[in-house]
């Protein structure tokens, strides 16, 4: 939703605004795609404006690969001080990250593309998979000492297969398919019943 052409919001509500507007730009075109001036358009500012917020393109979409993987770690804590480790991780798969609208396979898509010619997006995106697999990691042994997880499946290993199916969510949606929502469903059953021995 766009914010109303010169409104005048507080710094921290402006940036967050240009920040959904960026997630919302990035996540439909991609990050070689967007520009400057159609994230501002969307977040009804100036380029100006946006340019106090986040001194160049790169850092903004750097500051929304945080931002969606803040959301969805925000998510998954709250279904597990919920539910607990055992149940509250399980709520976290491929429908609900696109009910969120969380867009961090997209992004990491994208970043994997523009790799090979940004150092510096190569080196932000490898520390920040790197992140996410060590809170999963971290979530699945939880889950284990709780006894949602066999005792012999390796957290670390495991965290790294969520990871890889991320963006396989992202290939899906990129490309209109090849994936269907019930083959995500059907991953979704094998992945549990592998781990936890769900039948």
């Amino acid at each position: 939703m766009n914010v109303q052409a010169g409104a005048r919001l507080p710094a921290a509500e402006r940036r967050a605004a240009i920040l959904n507007a960026a997630l919302i730009v990035f996540a439909e075109r991609s990050y070689a795609g967007a520009t400057t001036a159609q994230i501002a358009r969307q977040a009804g500012v100036s380029e100006p404006i946006l340019y106090r917020h986040f001194a160049s393109k790169r850092n903004l979409y750097v500051a929304c690969l945080d931002e969606a993987w803040q959301r969805i770690r925000t998510r998954i804590e709250a279904e597990i001080e919920v539910r607990g480790a055992a149940e509250g991780w399980r709520a976290v798969g491929p429908a609900t990250l696109r009910e969120m609208k969380v867009v961090v396979p997209n992004l990491w898509m994208q970043a994997i593309t523009e790799a090979g010619e940004d150092a510096e997006i190569r080196r932000y995106v490898r520390g920040h998979m790197r992140e996410v697999h060590d809170y999963l990691a971290g979530v699945l042994r939880r889950v284990q000492a709780e006894g949602g997880i066999h005792p012999d499946r390796d957290p670390e290993a495991e965290a790294w297969i969520f990871v890889a199916g991320s963006l396989l969510v992202s290939i899906a949606d990129r490309l209109g398919g090849p994936l269907r929502p019930a083959d995500f469903d059907a991953i979704k059953r094998e992945r549990l019943r592998w781990l936890c021995g769900d039948q």
